[in-house]
């Protein structure tokens, strides 16, 4: 990370000190351990889920990755999906989610560039990638722009499909910005963090979703110990 940034980051992380100092006291804030900072509480799963609903996103809990794939299969064809742009990540390759696809006779398009041509992506019926993270308090979810998981894979297709696992799930943004800290590891070139559908009021103020990406947003969330 450059010195430029490094110097801004810090600049945010000492206002932000400042704004939230209680009553005007100069005690230093506690330290937040794994506790949210505006109130995600103990139970991330259920605070995500109320807030991915109220942004417009279908959250869909199972137990494991059987169920997972279930679900999926429910989902393209009850909205008829002929081709999925597919993306990488550990928790889509543990599924043998591929198989079960073209069973059904959908039609995979690679999101690897070398895989497929840019315009075949903007035939895909619904995108399909697993998440870096599940922000509890927000609702929302965090993609990191990689070769395997480029950011067209959650804006070309009407349908955006997430599968993610309940370890993923942290409390806020400030929990993401920790795990993202010089350090921890490499910033990618683009972190989208998607809370619902997409979404514009521009035109006479009337909110409209699906005009600059994904009308629909579904997260198959496997929660393993923690559904039952």
């Amino acid at each position: 990370m450059n010195t430029t940034r490094q110097q801004m980051l810090q600049r945010i992380r000492e206002a932000v000190r400042e704004g939230n100092r209680a009553n005007g006291s100069s005690e230093e804030i506690p330290p937040r351990g794994q506790i949210g900072y505006q109130g995600a509480g103990n139970d991330l799963m259920r605070t995500f889920r109320t807030a991915f609903t109220a942004a417009g996103g279908q959250l869909h809990v199972v137990a494991d990755a059987a169920d997972a794939v279930g679900v999926a299969l429910d989902l393209v064809r009850a909205r008829s999906i002929r081709r999925v742009l597919l993306g990488r990540g550990e928790v889509l390759e543990a599924l043998p989610i591929v198989e079960a696809l073209r069973t059904v006779g959908i039609e995979i398009i690679d999101a690897l560039p070398a895989c497929s041509a840019d315009k075949e992506w903007f035939a895909a019926d619904l995108g399909l990638s697993g998440a870096d993270f599940l922000i509890a308090q927000t609702g929302s979810v965090v993609l990191a722009s990689r070769p395997e998981q480029p950011r067209s894979l959650s804006l070309l297709p009407p349908i955006h499909l997430v599968v993610a696992e309940h370890r993923q799930l942290v409390p806020d943004l400030f929990d993401l910005f920790a795990v993202l800290s010089p350090g921890e590891q490499d910033w990618p070139a683009c972190l989208s963090i998607i809370t619902g559908p997409s979404k514009t009021g521009d035109i006479e103020l009337r909110l409209v979703t699906g005009v600059h990406g994904p009308e629909e947003i579904h997260v198959i969330l496997i929660a393993g110990d923690a559904s039952r």
